[in-house]
């Protein structure tokens, strides 16, 4: 019974070592092929228009995202990703927020390394959105029409 279960623990240990080299060999190639910005948008990068074509994602826990969110922002707290990745479309563009870009940053690198390439992080996450005029962003970046 004993050597039963020093061999199970011993498989065990192989399984779960060859499942953290797997992650790794993911993460590398992830990283060799991503772009400086890694996925990362600006909010006046993003046309007023193009938000309804989008899954907005607030990676904030619920509490924060009853106090307020970007109109139209479903709420998937950004340790539940990977658990809930098969509800996140990849034929869709995909942008993921949270108060200032660092949670659904980790969020983001998780759906990217699993496959998920539509993937885009609000950089400054809502208190940017807010501080730039939220949909109205990008027009306010671009400034009053010239004449």
């Amino acid at each position: 019974m004993a050597l039963l279960t020093t061999t199970a623990l011993s498989f065990g240990g192989v399984a779960h070592a060859d499942n953290k080299a797997i992650a790794t060999d993911e993460m590398e190639a992830y990283l060799e092929f991503v772009d400086y910005g890694g996925g990362v948008i600006f909010a006046e990068q993003i046309p007023k228009d193009e938000w309804p074509k989008m899954v907005v994602i607030d990676a904030r826990d619920p509490a924060q995202f009853a106090k307020g969110h970007i109109p139209g922002a479903v709420n998937m707290d950004w340790r539940q990703v990977l658990a809930k990745r098969n509800t996140i479309p990849k034929n869709k563009p995909v942008l993921i927020y949270c108060n200032t870009g660092s949670l659904s940053a980790q969020a983001g690198f998780a759906l990217r390394v699993a496959g998920w390439e539509n993937v885009r992080i609000l950089q400054g996450g809502m208190t940017e959105w807010q501080a730039k005029g939220g949909f109205d962003a990008a027009a306010k970046a671009a400034g009053p029409a010239k004449h």
